[in-house]
């Protein structure tokens, strides 16, 4: 019995000197808001691998906190800084023929989101429709406005549809490096991270060209990138792909805590809309946005999660004057 007494004494001794080691690594404080993800409750030396396969040089303490997570300030300093060209025609925050109504069904949205997180854990989310044309870029664009317009909020907008990439598009934004160059590992983090504007809203671009999207997402880099995020912003938010089609959107809707489905009033068949919800069988729908709705369906409930905006005429969401409805 002394034997195995001492032997346990002997284990516990050198797992506190490599814990003490290890520890040593990672220096800087982490930030006041930051929010530890489930797996920081490990050892360092098992978060350490994580940070070499993103190819994040270790050899900069200033980049990384104590756990060996990014802090924004840093991430702003290293990240690229085009210049982004807002195009009014589809922000509802910056457009005046749009702002009066519009931007306020975004901050409704964006208040609906943030009760969720009272009982749930809700920071990564998936934004998808059944087809395509139905305005999710368009959404993903202003949920990302309306979040970082609030004091001290931060979003990262990740053009995760590899196929047909367009959320440059409304932000004025390089198309490249991106994900796929980052899935592929040609870049790391930093090089393919945008902040245009010079505040708390970033974003990360589909990237090149590739012919095997469904193979890249499910590569498990995505994972490693979302779990590096989660502590820097408030919401990562993934535009995608459209469900029917392709099965990218079914992958990524693994890796995220929460998906909001597009549906295009007037054009989307309800049997479309159920067999994308059929898709979705048995992860967290958070609810549905409906796109272009007219201006005879103006006002409605505010009590569902469902909710519906006068936007969306063309094929990436450009507004059209109606008002929204929430239903």
């Amino acid at each position: 019995m002394s034997r195995i007494h001492e032997a346990l004494k002997k284990a516990e001794q050198e797992r506190g000197e490599v814990q003490a080691k290890s520890a040593a690594v990672f220096t800087v404080a982490p930030p006041a808001n930051a929010v530890a993800p489930t797996s920081v409750a490990e050892p360092p030396k098992f978060i350490a691998p994580e940070i070499e396969r993103a190819r994040i040089p270790v050899t900069e303490p200033a980049v990384t906190n104590s756990a060996g997570y990014l802090r924004f300030d840093d991430l702003r300093k290293h990240c690229a800084h085009p210049q982004w060209h807002l195009d009014p025609s589809v922000n509802v925050f910056i457009n005046p023929a749009l702002t009066a109504h519009g931007s306020e069904q975004f901050r409704t949205l964006r208040s609906r989101l943030y009760q969720m997180r009272v009982s749930q854990s809700l920071r990564t989310l998936l934004v998808t429709s059944s087809v395509p044309a139905e305005g999710k870029t368009f959404v993903t664009n202003n949920l990302a406005q309306a979040i970082v317009r609030q004091p001290d909020r931060r979003a990262l907008i990740i053009d995760a549809d590899l196929r047909c990439s367009r959320m440059h598009v409304p932000l004025g934004a390089p198309a490249s490096p991106g994900l796929t160059d980052y899935l592929r590992g040609e870049a790391d983090e930093l090089a393919i991270i945008q902040n245009g504007l010079d505040g708390s809203l970033c974003f990360i671009p589909g990237g090149n060209q590739v012919t095997n999207p469904s193979e890249l997402l499910s590569n498990g880099r995505l994972r490693t990138l979302l779990d590096r995020m989660m502590p820097v912003f408030d919401w990562i938010i993934l535009d995608s792909a459209p469900l029917l089609p392709v099965a990218d959107s079914t992958v990524l809707a693994n890796l995220v805590d929460g998906v909001l489905l597009v549906v295009r009033a007037g054009e989307t068949p309800s049997q479309t809309a159920q067999r994308a919800c059929q898709e979705l069988e048995g992860r967290n729908i958070v609810g549905a946005v409906l796109n272009a709705v007219g201006p005879q369906h103006a006002y409605g409930s505010y009590y569902s999660l469902t909710y519906g905006y006068g936007y969306g005429d063309g094929q990436d969401g450009e507004p059209k004057a109606t008002r929204g409805k929430g239903i």
